[in-house]
């Protein structure tokens, strides 16, 4: 069971626009390799950061239109949000170090 809030068109603007906390947000696809490998990751972070940062993730496959308005073009794909603003994104999965740092950056 995953820590993270499964995102989706229908609770976009409740979980993230009108969140009090920062979202960070997984876009991943289930046949993504690397994507199978941060879950995990993110998921544990969720625990450690909650009250603090907010982890929510969108499968791309099921989620055409989120995708789309977050220009996925590669998985994994991370997005610091707050609000409506896109703080920063990462490509790929560089390991637990840099999504703890980003962590870290946004409490």
């Amino acid at each position: 069971m995953s820590a993270a809030i499964e995102l989706t068109s229908a609770n976009y603007e409740e979980e993230v626009v009108n969140s009090d906390l920062p979202v960070v947000v997984d876009l991943w696809a289930p046949w993504c390799g690397p994507c199978r490998a941060i879950g995990p990751i993110l998921d544990k972070l969720a625990i450690e950061y909650e009250g603090k940062v907010k982890v929510a993730k969108v499968n791309v496959d099921n989620e055409r239109e989120l995708a789309q308005a977050f220009n996925v073009q590669s998985h994994p794909m991370v997005v610091d949000l707050r609000g409506r603003e896109s703080v920063d994104v990462s490509v790929g999965f560089g390991g637990e170090q840099p999504l703890r740092a980003l962590f870290d950056k946004l409490v």
